[in-house]
């Protein structure tokens, strides 16, 4: 009897006041919810950091263009290159983040389980590729509208490319070194059609080039790693078969290639005397692959919007293009070509995460105020600062040099210079990207290190700079080489040159502290190079890095491999570019912070005894663990 079923209506007043308790307890979390969502937010949200046009925002690029270039072609390009930043930023800039969103993907078989090898590319990759064409980024340097100008216009075009090209920047740089060896051999009538393709401006007709080398066995090795064997046709064509290791841009339309030919005895000549150069089609007028069959896409820590395959070459029908023997003496122009256009991305990478790191210094408030008002956070982005300076004007000065001798202007100093610089330059800036992308990644906190800031995407594909065209390593011992070859003369006419620059500032009072350091770290490094004539090559080796770094810091100064440590020396080219009569305070200020320290670490090394040839087994024992 105490325990009684609730009535119907009980039920729905008990039921009505707990919706009304609900509804109550809803209204009241609404209400305290309601000032937060009304309050304004600038102090819980981060502003994103933007570019406007990178022409007119890069100061450095137009002082560059109105110290250098004549009066009647700045005023063109400067018109060309101000439009050219509008449409970079509105329409080119959204194509590269597409790009990246949409990477390549490759279908072997169709669902009939034909094989097809199809590698499927987005939209905005093809578009790249039509704007590539449509703002002549390899037609300029050919056509030559400007005389010896048209390479550092066309340069200039690609640095401010880089940054926004979705990766599209690789093809060109191989479409461009092909291009080069193709006019280096005086255009050949079988290659004319290639070339003018390589080279057009028409969006229908343009081809990319790609530029198949590794192989399994090596990387640079290739006089050592190459074992694609040719075998030559009754009509005089090459069939090609082998397997290709790395393969950029294997969407490309074309590519050189390097192969052994195989003798009426079935044998081959090893090493590099027994390399010749290649042309072939990748695929025939109506798509189908050039007896070639893709194995798998690479999955890459960066460049994810490039394909990079694994290629069999069973057959592929291909044209000799080189002197039998001599591919690696032919393609040497398109190597020269590739790591002058890994210079220019290594100098764009730098600049666009300063420019961004610049933008959020603006607008990110921390600790009650903006970035920009912490002495420390704009101390490390002064940092970098100074840093893509000297590699920007490094960049621009063996493009220049490389204008002069496409257009046979330039002297026999200026060429042996241009020998000398490219490895230089292109190791410099390589390992350099690589650390400013780390360092101004930090300026951003935890927003640095989100995907969706696109941040890390430039971090990725920096990495590869250090490593594409030849490791750091690599080219450190071509810079040997260079001089060894010339018996000397590459490193007279570099410090001829250099002298040269420092004489043009002497004058200046304000830099008289960075030519008299330069001109200490030029002795020391004299000094260092008659005591190591007479040593072993171990010495010179071990001292490869050491002494292209001590090359690239005399010549535009570094300091030293942390950025964030205080600059050293003064660069000649940073020293003549503060010495023009309209130099501002900021080119004075970049040149003088290079001052004070170490420019010459071959040299300070060396009085450590770190050449010897002990020390070459003390290394070993460190990293393998002998005792």
């Amino acid at each position: 009897d105490g325990c009684q079923m609730p009535s119907i209506k009980a039920i729905h007043t008990t039921m009505g006041q707990e919706q009304q308790a609900s509804m109550q307890e809803k209204q009241v979390l609404e209400d305290l919810e309601m000032p937060l969502a009304r309050r304004e937010m600038e102090t819980l949200f981060q502003e994103q950091p933007e570019i406007g046009n990178q022409y007119l925002e890069d100061t450095l690029l137009r002082s560059y263009l109105k110290t250098h270039l004549p009066p009647k072609v700045l005023e063109e390009v400067h018109q060309d290159l101000e439009r050219f930043g509008n449409r970079l930023l509105t329409e080119i800039q959204p194509l590269s983040w597409e790009c990246e969103l949409n990477p390549p993907v490759f279908r072997q078989h169709d669902a009939w389980g034909r094989r097809v090898d199809h590698i499927h590319t987005c939209s905005a990759w093809r578009r790249m590729k039509e704007i590539s064409a449509e703002e002549g980024l390899i037609a300029e340097a050919y056509e030559r509208r400007y005389f010896n100008w048209s390479r550092l216009y066309q340069a200039v075009k690609l640095y401010l490319f880089s940054s926004s090209s979705g990766g599209f920047s690789c093809p060109l740089a191989m479409t461009d070194g092909a291009a080069k060896v193709i006019e280096s051999l005086g255009i050949p009538g079988s290659l004319k059609n290639a070339f003018d393709r390589l080279t057009s401006r028409d969006p229908k007709k343009f081809w990319t080039s790609g530029q198949w080398m590794t192989e399994r066995r090596g990387g640079s090795d290739v006089a050592n790693g190459t074992e694609t064997v040719a075998r030559k046709q009754p009509d005089g064509t090459y069939h090609l078969y082998g397997f290709k290791w790395f393969t950029s841009a294997a969407d490309s339309d074309v590519t050189l290639t390097l192969a052994r030919i195989v003798d009426a005895e079935g044998q081959c000549t090893q090493g590099s005397r027994g390399l010749s150069l290649f042309f072939l089609r990748v695929r025939d007028d109506e798509g189908k692959l050039n007896s070639i069959q893709v194995q798998r896409l690479k999955d890459k820590l960066g460049t994810r919007q490039m394909a990079t395959a694994e290629l069999w070459l069973q057959g592929a029908r291909a044209e000799l293009i080189s002197a039998e023997g001599r591919g690696v003496v032919a393609i040497s122009n398109m190597l020269n070509i590739t790591r002058i256009h890994n210079v220019i991305g290594a100098v764009a990478s730098m600049r666009r995460m300063i420019s961004l790191s610049r933008d959020y210094a603006r607008k990110r408030v921390a600790f009650g105020k903006l970035l920009k008002d912490h002495p420390l956070h704009m101390q490390t982005i002064a940092r970098m600062e100074v840093q893509v300076r000297g590699a920007f004007l490094l960049a621009m000065e063996i493009v220049r040099l490389l204008g002069l001798a496409e257009t046979n202007l330039a002297s026999e100093q200026d060429q042996l210079l241009l020998r000398l610089l490219v490895p230089v330059a292109k190791l410099y800036t390589g390992k350099q990207a690589s650390a400013v992308a780390v360092e101004a990644m930090e300026s951003f906190g935890g927003q640095g290190y989100m995907e969706d800031t696109g941040l890390p995407v430039i971090l990725r594909d920096a990495l590869v700079l250090s490593i594409w065209e030849g490791t750091t390593n690599i080219l450190a011992l071509d810079v040997l080489r260079s001089l060894s070859k010339s018996q000397g003369q590459v490193m007279a006419a570099f410090l001829s040159t250099v002298q040269k620059k420092l004489e043009l500032a002497s004058g200046t009072e304000e830099l008289s502290p960075g030519v008299q350091r330069t001109q200490e770290a030029i002795r020391s490094l004299q000094e260092f190079m008659a005591a190591a004539g007479s040593e072993q090559a171990l010495t010179m080796e071990l001292a490869a890095r050491d002494f292209s770094y001590s090359l690239a810091r005399i010549y535009t100064g570094r300091a030293k491999t942390g950025i964030t440590e205080p600059w050293n020396g003064s660069g000649a080219l940073l020293v003549e570019h503060a010495a023009r009569p309209d130099a501002s305070s900021t080119d004075v200020c970049a040149a003088l912070r290079w001052c004070n320290q170490e420019l010459c670490p071959v040299a300070l090394e060396s009085g450590r005894g770190s050449y010897r040839g002990e020390a070459a087994l003390q290394d070993s024992a460190l990293v393998l663990g002998s005792s």
